[in-house]
């Protein structure tokens, strides 16, 4: 099966935590500039639908905001980097404006498979076991499916 067809893998293992995989056909650095490139990001961040900036500030400390449109609706999104190694790994909060003030924070690391392919991995945290059933339950895991596919067409343009 190509990996540009399978879904991420998200698995739990204790109380407040969340464990994401998926692989990507392309090399770590294409993968990194995708994540770190804001212009890159609007393309697939949000299941591909239009997003709009409000504020990116890729470094330590700094403030990310976008809201995704479709359907009509509006989702907006928001949080602040803790570390960014470049290529490597990246840890911020991550903040949903459906569930305010419930905030978990994320690190993403970028794995070199060797052969053309890049895992990316992110292991999320959250305050308590309610707050990550809540974000488990709100369609998070076929929303960022929906998203990795926008990467996915990304990637291989």
């Amino acid at each position: 099966m190509s990996t540009s067809t399978k879904e991420a893998v998200v698995t739990t293992s204790g109380d407040r935590d969340c464990h994401v995989e998926r692989v990507f056909d392309a090399p770590r650095e294409r993968v990194w500039a995708a994540y770190s490139r804001v212009e890159q990001l609007a393309q697939w961040w949000g299941r591909g639908h239009q997003l709009d900036i409000e504020r990116w500030e890729f470094r330590k400390g700094g403030h990310w905001r976008f809201v995704e449109h479709s359907d009509g609706q509006t989702h907006g999104f928001e949080g602040r980097f803790r570390e960014i190694t470049p290529e490597e790994r990246i840890v911020q909060s991550f903040e949903w404006d459906g569930m305010p003030a419930h905030i978990s924070i994320d690190t993403t690391t970028f794995v070199d498979l060797g052969d053309g392919r890049t895992k990316v991995v992110t292991d999320s945290i959250f305050h308590t076991q309610e707050e990550r059933d809540g974000m488990l339950g709100s369609g998070m895991e076929a929303g960022m499916n929906e998203s990795y596919l926008a990467l996915d067409r990304l990637l291989a343009g």
